[in-house]
């Protein structure tokens, strides 16, 4: 692809004193203390022009001219724009994924705007779809040829722009040798339509065209006019929060895009290509963040792919953790071919509460691979224990049969805007109790919660919650999941799943329930990795909303259904956790 005609020349110089506060970097990271950035149009090959940002190492002031690899992240938040107070911000100079200490340690880094978005033209048939994957190819193909580059490409993202990269490489470019993928998804519907229902991720508004203006126009683009005919073709981007609420089942027709739309943007389907090329592959998450779940499932798929997991939330550099030289060593690796010749660990990844602070892993597996399922039974409330009516026990032996039951509560407290982990929701619905543990437990891996339930409706929504409460009574969410009633069937996965249960979810398999037929669900929660301290408790709760639903008004039922919970006897509702040694 050719750049669209526009100049390239030097417009930015930022010296060692502008970059990102913190540690001082090792020696290796001080090679290039400066920045030369140029920006222009490159049209991909439909004609749409992206906008393209190119950061190059330099020594006062004086770009290297020796080719040098390059790594490129692809963004839909704009790679360069003026925020509020007037200051410009440059995702390649924030260290956040390494990416100003990548350009000192000798890696020409480049940034665009995906089609639709920021300054580039064009608009988005779909989120995350194969035009937008192409896009990534063509782009990646061009940094190759151009004479500032070796011609081996490695990616970088987190969030959307871990899946731009992730797209990309299923597109199997030949200069993309390596990619470090953070919280995003292997399968999109199991991810954005949990369980059948839509929550939390890929469900807001699309923001209005004042922020893509705010970005900075590209190098010959003086008076802007070029970015201003760019937004205006953004009207036609697909809303993407319609496009997902859309279609309730993997096989849906979108009338957006024409087609069965989430197989088209399920990554799963072309993992065989990234194979295939030999692309090598980093997986990211941090523990209290919904992906990580699809992360640790990614990295599942792939014999020789990497697992990072720390704590903290959504795309959060891990505390404690040398991120960036994980990053730098890793494009070093595969790029430059550099490094040590010792096998790097697969898996590492952040145990809350061991040694009581917390500390990292290494492993040759896979968090959870090397854990046993042990089961939790739900019980009746103990005379003289329960707070509530809805107070039940959580033990290692099945108790005697019965039933509890709620009315789902859609009045639920406003969350953050973000919110990326869930609350404690024992007063919203039923909760099951353990005694105080005798000895720490170390749960590594993902529950899975097995329950038979009733409702006195065709169809409701069934949320389970994990939570660890400490012996002062403080609780915190270290699990969640969720599950319509109708999408309960279970299916072969096209994939490997760490032999969690899967819900196809295609419309052959959504089968309503009669009121009061009682069903088996089997929901896997979002992983866990933590030593339980001796004298806490377990808690698991069961809801029929959450406040991270968006879209809780318009699926409110009046009135609200009552959900039955039946434990105990042949086929006792239980909770497995993960049990490490």
């Amino acid at each position: 692809m050719a750049a669209a005609g526009l100049a390239s020349t030097p417009v930015a110089l930022l010296a060692e004193a502008d970059a990102p506060s913190g540690p001082a970097p090792s020696e290796p990271l001080r090679s290039y203390p400066d920045v030369i950035r140029t920006s222009s149009y490159v049209a991909v090959r439909d004609g749409t022009r992206l906008a393209v940002n190119v950061y190059r190492p330099a020594r006062e002031g004086v770009a290297e001219t020796a080719p040098l690899p390059v790594i490129f992240s692809f963004t839909p938040y704009r790679a360069r724009f003026t925020d509020k107070d007037g200051k410009v911000e440059e995702l390649a100079l924030n260290d956040r994924l390494a990416m100003r200490s990548l350009i000192r340690a000798g890696y020409v880094v480049a940034t665009a705007d995906i089609r639709g978005k920021g300054a580039s033209f064009g608009h988005r048939r779909g989120f995350q779809d194969r035009t937008e994957a192409m896009d990534g190819h063509d782009l990646v193909e061009w940094l190759a040829r151009q004479p500032f580059s070796t011609g081996k490409v490695g990616m970088i993202g987190c969030s959307y722009l871990g899946g731009t990269t992730f797209h990309t490489a299923t597109t199997a470019p030949p200069s993309l040798k390596a990619v470090f993928v953070g919280a995003s998804d292997l399968d999109k519907y199991a991810f954005v339509r949990r369980g059948g229902i839509p929550a939390q991720f890929n469900t807001r508004p699309d923001e209005p065209p004042e922020v893509d203006l705010a970005s900075v126009p590209v190098d010959g683009d003086g008076d802007g006019s070029l970015l201003r005919a760019a937004v205006a073709e953004h009207a036609a981007n697909t809303p993407m929060a319609a496009l997902w609420y859309g279609m309730p089942t993997r096989d849906s027709v979108s009338t957006f895009t024409g087609n069965a739309f989430w197989e088209e943007v399920g990554t799963y389907n072309y993992l065989d290509a990234i194979r295939r090329a030999g692309i090598a592959t980093y997986f990211w998450g941090n523990w209290q963040d919904e992906p990580t779940a699809q992360s640790l499932q990614s990295a599942a798929n792939f014999a020789d792919a990497r697992f990072l997991a720390g704590p903290g939330s959504h795309c959060v550099p891990p505390p404690g953790f040398d991120f960036t030289g994980e990053i730098t060593r890793y494009f070093d690796l595969h790029l430059k071919g550099t490094g040590s010749g010792a096998r790097p660990p697969r898996a590492t990844y952040w145990v809350e509460g061991l040694d009581v602070k917390g500390g990292y892993v290494t492993s040759d597996a896979l968090p959870g691979e090397a854990s046993a399922a042990q089961g939790w039974f739900l019980g009746g409330a103990k005379s003289g224990t329960a707070r509530s009516a809805n107070d039940g026990t959580l033990g290692l032996k099945s108790a005697r049969p019965g039933a509890d039951s709620f009315t789902v509560q859609y009045d639920l407290p406003d969350p953050e805007y973000f919110a990326f982990w869930a609350k404690p929701m024992d007063d919203k619905g039923l909760s099951y109790t353990s005694a105080p543990l005798t000895r720490p437990a170390k749960l590594i891996g993902f529950p899975v919660a097995h329950l038979a339930v009733s409702a006195n409706k065709s169809d409701a929504q069934v949320f389970v919650y994990l939570d660890q409460v400490d012996a002062a009574g403080k609780a915190e969410v270290v699990a969640f999941g969720r599950l319509a009633l109708s999408h309960r069937v279970e299916g072969r996965a096209p994939y490997a799943t760490i032999g969690l249960p899967f819900h196809p979810g295609r419309t052959a398999d959504v089968m309503p329930v009669a009121p009061g037929q009682v069903v088996r669900l089997n929901i896997d929660l979002t992983p866990v990795s933590r030593v339980v301290p001796a004298g806490s408790r377990l808690r698991l709760t069961i809801a029929g909303a959450d406040p991270r639903q968006r879209n809780l008004k318009d699926i409110r039922q009046d009135p609200a259904p009552v959900i039955t919970v039946h434990r105990g006897g042949a086929d006792a509702s239980r909770l497995d956790l993960p049990m490490a040694r």
